[in-house]
């Protein structure tokens, strides 16, 4: 039997969590079929998603149907909460993305399949809600969509309109002597196995599809020589991407739901996992005993219950849920997805063990709030809270901003402001207020620059030279050691690297955090007697500071700006108005389509003309016009002088951000200005622009 993960994913309202339910009610896992709208929901576990009818968090369950255990991911699908649905994205063998039927393919399902494709997830596209088609739209019309939005992989994969599957018995629980029914009673994979033969009526149209064949060179030949293709085969095809079954359901009324199980059971791909502990984290979370709950994916080996991840402290307990409630494990095997107890300082999206790279976040928060507590409690104890929200989602960043004895936080969207309004309220008692909120800005570079930071007031010492280099749009945070061991020990220089990821650097433009660099390690020194680790600190933290100031003089510092893809569709003849106003904001749209009575503008626009857009569609169209907006990413800000001017930020005041060094004469420490650093430094620059 193979053990597969898989995620459930959505635009909100397309039946994501009902799709859910269906699977775990089809498969026995449950006796009573829940609803998200009478707030029963299996998976909807906390009272803010019961209160409000949507996913908030990602929730575990675990499902066993012949031929497979199936750990199910759902994942929020509204926007605001979008971050916590990407990072379950690097623990899931498959993605299940759910379109609605009437729908189609919307903003937000967009963004998804981007992801997906980012992250290379083998993906099934369900189709659901097809007993709420409208007269006139087949299921041609909706596929004919899909195909023409994520191309020609997505192949029809039933089941057929006619199946009895999909109108007959489809309500009744997979028990254990249902098995031979459903796969005849050998379907066991084997050791060796990449997938379990079938005889479900799932196999028999995935195998026999000459749409399925022509995708694949290999599978076209099997398919001439045999007439047919083989369970491993469509497996490796949808592993590579090169296969995206689509498949027909109606979650609500159980239709094609064991269809879909079958498929799944059938020629859903399962990783290879080495023997080397690894493993992925997606979540952080609290449990109703304030118990830290770091929520994993082993990817490698195996993790046993009192073993001691360094540097994050001892597993006390392995908890594998399964919605509400959970076991607890002596060890957790490869494959498997759990909480954890007992470690400290993880964060989402981190990797642990062999499983150490980590992945910068496509779907980040483009607005910034300042919060203030209206009921009077004190900053210090307000901040205290945020701090174990940020614990929980960390593109909160949230910060204490001294020269203005603010809190500051960014977030995703107003929904998301009222969740974190709310938690405050009922986990710390603390009533907030927020401000409108501004425009969450990055800064980065246009070339390559090396920064040098020096740390000496008496008995203490450290010299650090690092290389700043640009990066793609989008790319985050790169970090390296380019240094030799001969000139500088290990040690100090995985401090050094810790010294570069541990904290939020600041561009010197504006303040805004820096992005799309690689920062790497090119030299360094340290003291036999008088050096320490914070001396390394203060030093890596000067050169990033000082590189930045050498490309802000050279005019290659550049404030980046977030954009919004959008969708408008309003009253034909308001068509004009609205690309108008898109061109004022210097956004771009391609030409509209327009049937005479409503228009479609699709296009791109900076978040800070397109952010209160919607109340002035609502205005001119009279309340016919409807606007729906997604991350576009970042790109050079369009008014940056005007950006810079009205920031006032002085980068050589900000004192908890300097660019200047300390260097040590006659028994006393002194500052140098970052502009003179080169002069006094002790090491000679390493790297030399060609």
């Amino acid at each position: 039997m193979k053990h597969i993960v898989a995620g459930v994913l959505a635009h909100v309202d397309a039946g994501k969590t009902t799709l859910s339910e269906a699977m775990l009610y089809v498969s026995g896992q449950v006796r009573k079929l829940g609803r998200v709208d009478h707030g029963d929901a299996f998976l909807d576990t906390d009272a803010l998603e019961k209160q409000r009818g949507i996913t908030i968090y990602s929730k575990d369950a675990i499902l066993d149907y012949p031929g497979m255990r199936l750990t199910l991911l759902d994942t929020p699908g509204h926007v605001d909460f979008a971050a916590d649905m990407e990072r379950t994205l690097g623990v899931l063998d498959v993605a299940l993305l759910v379109i609605s039927a009437v729908d189609g393919v919307q903003g937000h399902t967009e963004t998804l399949w981007r992801l997906l494709e980012r992250y290379h997830v083998p993906t099934v596209i369900v189709i659901n809600k097809i007993d709420a088609l409208a007269a006139g739209i087949s299921r041609d019309d909706v596929l004919a969509d899909i195909r023409k939005r994520f191309g020609d992989a997505c192949v029809d994969a039933g089941p057929s309109q006619d199946s009895a599957d999909i109108t007959d018995a489809a309500d009744t629980p997979v028990t254990a002597n249902a098995s031979a029914l459903i796969h005849g009673p050998n379907d066991a994979m084997t050791a060796d196995s990449s997938a379990p033969t079938s005889t479900s009526s799932a196999a028999s149209r995935m195998e026999h599809d000459e749409d399925v064949a022509a995708l694949d060179e290999s599978a076209l030949d099997e398919f001439c020589d045999t007439g047919s293709i083989s369970p491993a085969t469509i497996s490796r095809m949808i592993a590579q991407r090169t296969l995206v079954p689509c498949v027909w359901t109606s979650a609500l009324q159980l239709h094609g739901i064991r269809y879909l199980l079958d498929m799944l059971a059938a020629y859903a791909p399962q990783p290879y996992y080495g023997k080397d502990f690894g493993a992925r984290i997606f979540r952080i979370s609290h449990d109703a005993q304030h118990n830290r709950l770091t929520w994993l994916k082993v990817t490698g080996g195996e993790l046993p219950v009192k073993s001691v991840v360094e540097p994050y402290g001892k597993i006390d307990q392995i908890r594998q849920y399964s919605g509400a409630k959970f076991d607890l494990l002596q060890s957790a095997p490869a494959g498997t997805v759990c909480a954890v107890t007992g470690l400290q300082s993880t964060i989402p999206g981190q990797g642990l063990g062999a499983q150490s790279d980590a992945s910068h976040p496509l779907l980040e928060p483009v607005l910034t709030y300042t919060v203030t507590a209206s009921d009077g409690t004190d900053a210090h104890k307000l901040l205290g809270a945020l701090r174990e929200l940020e614990d929980e989602e960390p593109l909160l960043h949230v910060r204490w901003i001294e020269r203005l004895e603010e809190i500051h936080i960014q977030l995703m969207g107003a929904v998301q402001l009222e969740i974190v309004q709310e938690l405050l309220r009922t986990r710390f008692d603390i009533e907030v207020a927020f401000d409108r909120g501004g425009i969450v800005y990055h800064e980065t570079i246009d070339t390559p620059v090396e920064g040098v930071g020096h740390f000496e007031p008496l008995r203490h010492y450290a010299e650090v030279h690092l290389l700043l280099e640009p990066l793609e749009r989008g790319r985050g945070l790169q970090f390296a050691s380019d240094c030799s061991l001969d000139v500088l020990d290990r040690n100090w220089q995985r401090l050094i690297m810790t010294h570069m990821r541990e904290r939020e650097h600041l561009g010197v433009l504006i303040g805004a955090p820096i992005t799309d660099m690689r920062i790497t390690l090119l030299t360094g020194r340290a003291h036999d007697k008088h050096t320490e680790g914070g001396d390394f600190r203060q030093a890596t933290y000067r050169a990033i500071r000082e590189g930045l100031m050498q490309a802000r003089q050279g005019g290659h510092c550049h404030v980046l700006e977030p954009w919004y893809r959008f969708r408008l569709e309003l009253p034909a003849d308001q068509v004009g108005h609205a690309m108008a106003d898109i061109q004022r904001m210097s956004g771009t749209f391609d030409p509209p389509e327009n049937d005479g009575t409503t228009a479609v503008l699709e296009g791109e626009a900076p978040v800070e003309g397109m952010r209160d857009y919607a109340m002035d569609v609502n205005a001119y169209t009279h309340g016919r016009g409807s606007l729906t907006c997604v991350s576009a990413g970042y790109r050079p800000c369009h008014d940056e002088d005007a950006v810079i001017a009205a920031a006032e930020y002085d980068s050589e005041s900000d004192l908890e951000n300097t660019p200047d060094s300390v260097f040590c004469a006659h028994g006393a420490g002194y500052p140098v200005k970052w502009y003179k650093v080169s002069e006094f430094m002790h090491l000679p620059f390493a790297w030399q622009q060609a």
